[in-house]
């Protein structure tokens, strides 16, 4: 992973480091993966407290963390908010189709009512 060089700055794998396996594993919870629904309809990105989920605010940073640090979103501070975009260049430069897939399957579950 690469260094943080101070506490604004966040510490983001390479696109080299970035492994299926780990990102799959982000995706299967529901609640991440629900984030990350959110956040793709969102070209410029979204704060931590823009996506609607009924969890503690230490539950959701834990999410934003491990979808950090897998490589599915970026995380980059914009004044005091901490702006959340997918990293969809580097995913389907190492994934073709896995991300608009997983998305796809993810609004045709919620439209039979089993999200």
């Amino acid at each position: 992973m690469t260094a943080q060089t101070n506490r604004r700055e966040l510490a983001h794998p390479s696109r080299a480091e970035i492994r299926l396996e780990d990102v799959l594993h982000a995706l299967s919870d529901p609640q991440r993966l629900r984030i990350v629904c959110e956040v793709a309809r969102e070209a410029e990105g979204l704060t931590c407290s823009q996506v609607g989920l009924p969890v503690a605010k230490s539950t959701l940073t834990h999410h934003f963390r491990v979808l950090r640090e897998c490589g599915v979103v970026q995380q980059v501070y914009r004044g005091t908010a901490k702006m959340n975009r997918l990293r969809r260049e580097d995913l389907e430069a190492l994934f073709p189709g896995l991300l608009d897939g997983v998305l796809r399957a993810a609004r045709a579950q919620a439209g039979r009512g089993t999200a």
